[in-house]
């Protein structure tokens, strides 16, 4: 009977981690973002961190370049021609961090009745540390002009240990990028 709490943590902590999804921007007010029509990648066009060989691939790189493009289509701003520097200069990072939580069941205890009677056992808790990745896809939009960063959104959320197969994985990247980029032009 005591195993079954122990039981439920690991599904405790999946439904946590499915709901786990973190999306934010700034922007610079200033800017008027009805004049950007164009776009073109600022060099690298994708940055990893950590610079891990099991996060950078050329195949991510392609998802994701894929992904950025066909939403800032579906928003209107299109590729600048080829050589001619774009209105915007768009950089992508995806970010791998280690992060950790502490997790405390509590067991045992009694009960008391009416008139003062217990019954039960001794109570005792039980803290473990569960370690997981959380990936962040964050876009950066430029000014083409004067370089600055005038428009930056991210997303994150938490990595399981199976990938999935390319399909999947294609799935996620194009979730993920279309949650940041639903949040531009801002309002």
């Amino acid at each position: 009977m005591r195993r079954l709490p122990l039981l439920l943590i690991p599904i405790l902590l999946l439904l946590g981690a499915c709901q786990s999804q973190q999306s934010n921007r700034d922007f610079d007010a200033s800017r008027d973002f009805a004049g950007y029509r164009s776009w073109s990648w600022q060099e690298p066009a994708v940055q990893y961190k950590p610079d891990d060989p099991r996060i950078r691939s050329d195949l991510t790189e392609q998802r994701l370049r894929g992904a950025v493009s066909e939403q800032l289509d579906q928003r209107g701003l299109r590729p600048a021609a080829t050589g001619a520097a774009g209105n915007l200069r768009v950089q992508v990072w995806l970010i791998v961090d280690q992060r950790q939580q502490q997790v405390s069941t509590g067991f045992g205890g009694g009960f008391g009745g009416y008139w003062g009677n217990y019954w039960g056992g001794p109570a005792y808790n039980e803290t473990r540390t569960v370690d997981y990745k959380v990936a962040t896809v964050q876009i950066d939009l430029f000014d083409g002009k004067d370089g600055k960063l005038v428009w930056r959104g991210s997303d994150e959320r938490i990595m399981r240990n199976d990938e999935g197969n390319p399909t999947q994985r294609e799935t996620v990247i194009r979730e993920a990028v279309a949650r940041v980029l639903s949040q531009y032009p801002p309002r």
